[in-house]
């Protein structure tokens, strides 16, 4: 049975969520057809630029990111408290950035406005877009009703070209948190696109990478990473950078390259600090996109949101 979408999102449960949507038809989304023999690699950009656009729009920030053949993946964090902190003028500006703005919007803003019923529905209209700018919901569809728009012209045809829904699996503590981002960033490994994460495309590792390499700041559309004694982790993803980026190396290496699994065992301190069992934690990785498996986390947190959801069960992953 399909769960309603505000059964499977509860941001009281967590801010953290691993999406997935994939394309119906047989066409790909990227790549080369094997069928056709057509090229579709110029549409894995049309997608990350897709993401990061948004993300500049919506207060729902990016952890991870993996374009493949046809589907893609996000870990995103909905950041409610952004949402709730932007002035009106701040709100405005977003939305008008990728919708027409209502005329009683744009009268508000010249300060035309004079009745208070107007007044009123004017400050109604900004309420609702503040609550759509943190809603994962609004922001996975006009993701995907852009690309099946461009994708729908380019083949010149009609119809659906994302499957129903989007998939959305909770991530309910660091561990889960994690294990997705992982999972997502070796996503090109795992598929044999790309024989290591630094040689991937259209990643958030890669564009991490590739920021660090140049010694640049983490580009504006991604969560930053700010775990580390000493630093504000108020706003940001709560690991080190450096620690994250030595941990998909190493589940790299020992999960999905049997010719490379001689590699030091000493751990990354972000396992460490974890306490994690190397076997579990692999497993979890490779586990996170399980059929069903809507919530991830430990088995306290797991009953915590069986609970909340009042729901008898949950096809969750215990991590």
């Amino acid at each position: 049975m399909t769960i309603a979408r505000r059964r499977q999102v509860d941001t009281t449960l967590t801010p953290y969520y691993h999406c997935v949507s994939r394309c119906v038809r047989r066409s790909f989304l990227c790549g080369v057809d094997a069928v056709s023999g057509k090229s579709f690699e110029h549409r894995r950009q049309w997608v990350e630029n897709r993401i990061l656009y948004l993300a500049e729009v919506y207060c729902i920030d990016i952890c991870s990111y993996a374009v493949m053949s046809n589907h893609y993946h996000l870990v995103v964090h909905i950041n409610e408290a952004k949402a709730a902190e932007l002035s009106d003028i701040e709100v405005i500006e977003r939305w008008g950035k990728h919708h027409v703005l209502h005329p009683l919007v744009k009268r508000f803003l010249s300060g035309d406005l004079v009745a208070k019923s107007e007044k009123v529905a004017a400050s109604k209209l900004i309420g609702l877009w503040r609550t759509r700018l943190a809603s994962l919901s609004w922001m996975m569809k006009e993701l995907n009703m852009a690309i099946a728009k461009q994708a729908n012209t380019e083949d010149k045809c009609t119809g659906h070209f994302w499957e129903g829904r989007f998939k959305s699996q909770a991530l309910l503590d660091e561990k889960a948190l994690l294990a997705a981002m992982t999972y997502v960033d070796l996503n090109p490994v795992r598929a044999n696109v790309a024989p290591t994460p630094e040689e991937s495309v259209h990643t958030s590792l890669k564009l991490r990478l590739s920021a660090l390499e140049n010694q640049q700041p983490t580009p504006y559309s991604l969560f930053p990473f700010v775990g580390g004694e000493g630093v504000d982790r108020k706003d940001g993803i709560p690991f080190r950078l450096m620690d994250y980026i030595e941990w998909v190396d190493w589940v790299g290496r020992h999960h999905y390259s049997d010719s490379r699994a001689s590699i030091d065992q000493q751990l990354p301190p972000l396992l460490a600090r974890l306490s994690e069992n190397q076997r579990e934690f692999l497993q979890l990785c490779h586990c996170v996109e399980q059929r069903r498996c809507l919530w991830i986390g430990q088995k306290d947190q797991l009953l915590q949101a069986k609970q909340q959801l009042n729901k008898q069960r949950i096809h969750g992953l215990v991590c």
